[in-house]
């Protein structure tokens, strides 16, 4: 006997809003299945009125009720049972957040939750990366957002250090992250992975699913700092029409993707990383899973 559910997580990220529906197949005896049935991504880029302004703009919040408003339909129409709406960076720091969430009750019927950068970490690391943490394997987990960059080490299947700091795509397309955050990083990461060896990191991210694309590589096979590393000299070369019109990058995806891989090759680099692997994984993901399970 099998079982289909329809679940859906909304992700409110700095850079983008994101709906995902999902399949939750159940067969007795066997291990439940989430499979994607509908993604839709929305460029609201709230994290440039957070991390500039301090608020979401009058504009954005019109533009969120819109988006919020086809979500819902889209939820209604594909039988939807369960969701949750959760909102990070960006709304994190928005002082009229709560006038946010509330104006969007209102006028989209969606409940929003703001969570916090340890429990977005607990959410994403919750997804599907059983299959790459293994015992005999050190990982460090590295998710880079629009306003956050969320850093989780694992070591013998187990979880050893967790971090969230202000660093983000969009904070640094802004210069709105100075050299402390980066030193404090490159510490909090030599600190935990220094008395481990071959250590592997573990990418997500709308700009490492990309960038991982463009490489026409398996899925399971990794991408090495040589080729991170020509792919940010080559795309830092390019104007920013020219990756829009060259390589095909959404315009909002076509500015952020260089900061973004400046994250990870540091990652690598103060970790002692040589490899990347890059599975279909993020917070709607997460947020899936973590309603199944109880966990939110």
């Amino acid at each position: 006997m099998i079982t289909i559910k329809k679940y859906a997580a909304i992700d409110i990220g700095s850079n983008a809003m994101r709906l995902l529906i999902a399949n939750v197949v159940e067969q007795k005896g066997k291990e439940t299945q989430f499979n994607k049935s509908e993604l839709v991504r929305v460029p609201i880029r709230l994290g440039q009125d957070a991390f500039t302004v301090g608020e979401i703009t009058t504009e954005n919040i019109e533009r969120m009720v819109d988006a919020m408003k086809a979500f819902k339909l889209l939820m209604k129409v594909n039988k939807v049972e369960k969701y949750k709406a959760c909102a990070t960076s960006a709304m994190r720091e928005s002082y009229n957040s709560k006038e946010v969430v509330k104006i969007i009750k209102e006028k989209a019927e969606i409940d929003i939750e703001i969570i916090d950068g340890k429990q977005e970490a607990a959410i994403i690391t919750s997804s599907d990366l059983h299959n790459l943490i293994t015992t005999d394997k050190t990982c460090l987990y590295v998710d880079v957002g629009g306003g956050s960059t969320e850093f989780s080490l694992f070591s013998d299947g187990k979880i050893v250090a967790s971090k969230s700091f202000k660093n983000g795509t969009v904070r640094l397309l802004n210069n709105m992250v100075n050299e402390i955050v980066w030193e404090e990083i490159e510490k909090w990461i030599k600190l935990h992975c220094e008395p481990f060896e071959n250590i592997t990191l573990i990418g997500s991210g709308g700009n490492i699913n990309k960038l991982f694309k463009l490489s026409g590589k398996q899925q399971s096979k990794p991408l090495s700092f040589l080729y991170l590393n020509t792919q940010y000299q080559y795309l830092s070369s390019l104007s920013y029409e020219e990756r829009i019109f060259e390589i095909g990058l959404n315009t909002d995806r076509a500015d952020v993707i260089i900061p973004a891989i400046r994250i990870y090759l540091n990652a690598m680099k103060w970790s002692g990383a040589r490899q990347i692997y890059v599975p279909k994984i993020g917070l709607s993901d997460g947020i899936v899973k973590a309603m199944y399970y109880g966990k939110i």
